[in-house]
């Protein structure tokens, strides 16, 4: 089943990222321990993080020379790394005093590194962030407020901006923006004989048309769509559609369980005429690999990913895919609700010794033209627009893609979402392991409603 990463650049790392696929591939057992752990441990470093951090930065410490070496630590595999590295080899040539130490690795291991070392007061200076976990470590001290240094923001998309903003300030600037929506695979609905949708004025009754459609014109095994229900992206375009939201500004929920038991009563249906797999088959699809999900070998016409993904994905298929926005409830595009998501942040530890050098490398990532050009589109479109325009004659046929369908769909854009709160990482394990439960008759939406939206409520307010 297509999961949306946690908010993983245009070419989906080990992560995941939205970051995704690796993770799928472990047992669920092992991944939920995984989580928990990484929670328990952000959990457990609050005091230290506090005591440590009160007035943010650490005081400047040079070496005699006058030279400073600061840690940059990110999630991503082998391009990601080699384009970072090529980022910093020019950031340093330009600032020979300041050197950069690269700290990486795939995303399952990343946030429990992290974790303990921001307990044992040795977290990088610059720090790959993501939604999920940036209020976590800032509402605890632990980043730095950028607002107070030397980092131009005036390019920057303002939804994107403010999704690094909380109640300890700015602690995070986009490292690239993206969107919800669904890829189709054009081969498929050729295959079948069905016209692609209209995605400005299709309905979710056209999806479940139109999917049931596909697979019923398609060999066996072949279904028009992937299933929605392991991820918070759907589930937030579900509830913003219906007037509610994922969560509130004061970090509640912002929905309560008959909101939820309806996003399954829809996905139930889907499954039962047939427009997505049956529950087995989603089972035993979430663990598949992103060169191997649906949408990449053609058994899914249609599936649900973060706008980044489109190139990693066009490549495993071997052909074109189309972005398509969201189905609306009154098939209308400025009714799909669709937001900006900060794809990661560039954050920075509380207690560098070298604040204003690390906000200085911040900003030549944000703003540089030279870093533009060598990270492209690595961790989604760029948010300075500057930037983006100076480097769009230099961005692959898929790259430009994403980036097109990230301006045409501004005009529609709803209302930036509330950032989740601390404890939010735990709530996309919830989603998925109440669809499960629903999909296998073994709870019926009500009950699944109830009992997740609980869950919810422990997690983020612990």
């Amino acid at each position: 089943m297509p999961v949306f990463p946690q908010g993983e650049g245009i070419a989906p790392e080990s992560a995941s990222a939205g970051a995704s696929k690796a993770r799928a591939s472990e047992p669920k057992a092992k991944r939920s321990k995984r989580r928990l752990r990484a929670s328990a441990i952000i959990a457990a470093t609050a005091a230290a993080v506090l005591a440590l951090s009160a007035c943010g930065g650490g005081a400047e410490q040079k070496s005699a020379d006058g030279k400073v070496e600061l840690r940059f630590s990110w999630w991503g595999g082998d391009k990601r790394a080699q384009l970072t590295q090529q980022a910093i080899a020019a950031f340093e040539a330009e600032n020979p005093n300041i050197k950069i130490k690269a700290e990486y690795g795939d995303w399952s291991g990343y946030w429990d590194k992290l974790a303990t070392q921001v307990a044992a007061n040795d977290a990088p200076d610059i720090i790959q962030m993501d939604e999920k976990y940036i209020t976590e470590y800032s509402t605890r001290g632990a980043l730095l407020d950028l607002s107070k240094y030397k980092i131009d923001t005036s390019k920057l998309d303002e939804a994107a901006l403010n999704a690094g903003k909380g109640s300890k300030g700015l602690t995070g600037i986009a490292a690239g923006i993206n969107a919800a929506t669904i890829l189709a695979n054009p081969a498929v609905f050729k295959a079948a004989g069905v016209a692609l949708p209209d995605d400005k004025t299709w309905t979710w009754e056209d999806f479940e048309r139109i999917a049931a459609e596909v697979t019923s014109k398609s060999p066996k095994g072949t279904y028009g769509a992937a299933a929605y229900g392991t991820d918070e992206a759907s589930l937030g375009v579900w509830l913003r559609q219906n007037g509610k939201s994922l969560y509130t500004q004061d970090g509640k929920l912002g929905f309560e369980p008959s909101d939820v038991a309806g996003y399954w009563d829809f996905l139930k249906e889907l499954s039962e005429k047939k427009a997505v797999p049956s529950a087995s088959e989603i089972v035993e699809a979430e663990a598949a690999p992103l060169d191997q999900s649906g949408l990449a070998t053609g058994k899914n016409g249609m599936a649900f990913w973060w706008s980044n993904q489109l190139p990693a994905l066009e490549k495993a298929a071997g052909g074109e895919l189309q972005i398509l926005r969201f189905p609306s409830k009154t098939g209308k595009a400025a009714d799909t609700k669709l937001w900006y998501k900060a794809s990661q942040f560039w954050s920075a530890s509380s207690r560098t010794k070298h604040p204003e050098e690390t906000a200085k490398f911040i900003d030549f990532l944000t703003n540089n033209v030279k870093a533009g050009e060598i990270l492209l589109a690595d961790r989604g479109v760029y948010p300075n627009s500057d930037v983006r325009d100076a480097i769009a004659p230099k961005l692959a046929t898929a790259d430009t893609k994403v980036v097109n369908f990230i301006s045409d769909i501004q005009p529609e854009l709803g209302e930036a979402p509330a950032a989740p709160p601390k404890g939010a990482g735990a709530i996309q394990e919830i989603i998925k392991r109440y669809s499960s439960e629903v999909l296998f008759n073994r709870l019926s939406t009500e009950e699944a409603g109830k009992k997740a939206v609980d869950e919810m409520k422990s997690a983020i307010g612990a």
